[in-house]
């Protein structure tokens, strides 16, 4: 059976899709996938072993220079590509417009939720097959809900399995620390998910004190001079250099835990069984927490407002970037969760 997923961005929402491919798999040994996702994110369906390829989109890119993107060939050459191949089956797993376009293109039965249950109420138009898969639940077990009734099998109720277990990541190009490391992730695509650089440069601080090197990766410029900000006064702290995602997942296997706002990797280290604390203000991790064995939420409390799912902080007499809600969780409380964890894997 071959099968495509039309499942774009973003790093996290491509992680948390896993599992259900892994369920199909255990159903249909011989099944293969292909995968229509962004350049940006184009590793992470090629770390599950059922998929057998990637169709590269860059439909941010192609946004800003559609003129020349068209008379290049670049898009047609993408439509061409797609429609290579007629699927067996064709799953939507992002169900907005632009993941709804490439679908209706592909060729194959199509398959998505329905009205009621897409991310943007025009996607359910592009499927043959519509099916009721409730929002108000953890995405991984939406989309496992989704495959198990695109693909026809009885959808499992054993832990979700990201299939990443055996994986061979590739080595980064730099020596790790020979003292045991932590890895914390402080940018995010949204300010308001962001935890202050006063509680981050505390953390920090407590983690020296117990010996640790502390690593902060980055995904762009801007990122990467905050993360120099805050390690700037920490000789144990050090900037990652650029790095590729299998490289990063490589790094955290090493580690010995992460601390994360809610962001992509958030999602990669707990996938990996990593010891992950994440923090969580504006956004619900009941919708979409990162999930894995030695994974825990720490959620921001005192704001009513909380999860706004706003990307600026607009609580009473305050507007801005700093979320109010993620001052309330302390580098002593986040310490105590990491300690917790590691406890907990020393006892497995």
């Amino acid at each position: 059976m071959n099968v495509l997923i039309v499942k774009l961005t973003s790093m996290g929402d491509l992680v948390q899709a896993l599992p259900a491919l892994s369920d199909a798999k255990k159903a249909y040994p011989n099944i293969n996938f292909d995968w229509a996702v962004d350049e940006s994110f184009a590793e992470i369906p090629l770390w599950h072993p059922a998929v057998r390829r990637t169709l590269a989109t860059a439909h941010r890119r192609w946004r800003a220079t559609l003129g020349q993107v068209w008379k290049s060939g670049e898009l047609g050459n993408f439509v061409k590509d797609l429609r290579s191949t007629h699927y067996d089956v064709v799953i939507d797993a992002q169900t907005n417009w632009k993941s709804a376009l490439v679908t209706r293109l592909a060729r194959g039965v199509k398959h998505g939720p329905d009205s009621r249950s897409v991310s943007e109420w025009v996607a359910h138009l592009a499927y043959n097959k519509r099916h009721s898969i409730s929002r108000d639940q953890l995405a991984i077990d939406r989309w496992r809900q989704l495959f198990a009734q695109a693909l026809n099998y009885p959808l499992p109720t054993t832990p979700p399995d990201f299939s990443l277990a055996s994986k061979q990541w590739p080595q980064a190009p730099f020596e790790l620390p020979a003292a045991p490391f932590l890895v914390f992730v402080q940018n995010a695509s949204w300010t308001n998910k962001r935890w202050v650089d006063e509680h981050w440069c505390q953390l920090i601080a407590r983690a020296g004190e117990q010996g640790y090197t502390v690593l902060l990766p980055w995904g762009s410029e801007g990122e990467k001079a905050e993360a120099e900000h805050i390690a700037d006064a920490f000789p144990h702290c050090q900037v990652l250099p650029r790095l590729s995602l299998g490289e990063i997942a490589g790094v955290l296997v090493n580690s010995e835990g992460a601390v994360c706002v809610d962001t992509g990797l958030a999602h990669v280290a707990a996938a990996l069984d990593v010891p992950t604390v994440t923090l969580y203000g504006a956004t619900d991790p009941a919708l979409i927490g990162a999930t894995g064995k030695r994974a825990r939420h720490l959620q921001a409390s005192g704001y009513a407002c909380t999860p706004c799912y706003k990307q600026h902080c607009e609580t009473k007499a305050y507007s801005g970037e700093d979320a109010q809600c993620m001052k309330t969780l302390s580098a002593e409380e986040v310490w105590r969760a990491v300690k917790a964890l590691q406890a907990t894997e020393q006892l497995l």
